[in-house]
């Protein structure tokens, strides 16, 4: 269910934030359980573009959409669930995902999938030395994990182009963790997540 705001311009919700939701999984979807979207101008805490919580068995989101670009916005929501996906993912699909982090950086791979994680990612690396914290390790994999999730989603509702640089994930690395979410939350009928192979 989305409520939202009058001053929300129609368009926005049947082109970016409709098709972005549907894209969402059935098997992801009911992961998450019942979820409500409450779309506002802005929320009350300033620089907080999301927020979302738990509440009897619902997820609850509220995204801020004053001077927010449309995509972002639909992206915004999309990140709030991979983070409330996180937190109830079971503890073998959470020990399968950090294993696969931990062989990313001891590959040396220093980017990742968006700038919250690679913040985060940043943060970790650099306390190697004096031993990673319980902490620190887990609010990185939330970061990464919801990032994921997020866009993994990106790419079944559209096409996408693969971002490069030191701060980006390699293309095989993203392609690995996609195919992961891929086993784990299977694209419903009708959506895909590579493009069909062309034939020669």
């Amino acid at each position: 269910m989305v409520n939202y705001s009058s001053k929300l311009p129609p368009a926005v919700l049947e082109e970016f934030i409709r098709p972005a939701i549907h894209a969402v999984p059935s098997s992801m979807a009911g992961e998450l359980g019942s979820c409500h979207i409450t779309l506002r101008p802005i929320l009350s805490k300033p620089g907080i573009g999301s927020q979302w919580r738990s509440l009897k068995g619902a997820l609850e989101i509220v995204a801020a959409f004053a001077e927010v670009e449309d995509h972002d916005l639909a992206m915004e929501i999309l990140l709030c669930l991979g983070q409330a996906l996180w937190q109830q993912l079971s503890e073998d699909r959470a020990k399968a995902y950090i294993t696969l982090l931990a062989e990313e950086m001891t590959a040396g791979v220093v980017g990742e999938i968006d700038e919250a994680a690679c913040e985060s990612k940043l943060r970790l690396l650099s306390r190697r030395g004096s031993g990673w914290s319980r902490r620190s390790l887990a609010d990185y994999a939330m970061a990464s994990f919801a990032g994921t999730a997020a866009e993994y989603v990106h790419c079944l509702w559209h096409d996408v182009t693969v971002r490069s640089g030191p701060e980006h994930l390699p293309p095989e690395r993203l392609r690995r963790r996609l195919k992961m979410f891929a086993r784990w939350f299977p694209p419903d009928r009708g959506y895909r997540l590579f493009p069909k192979a062309k034939q020669r």
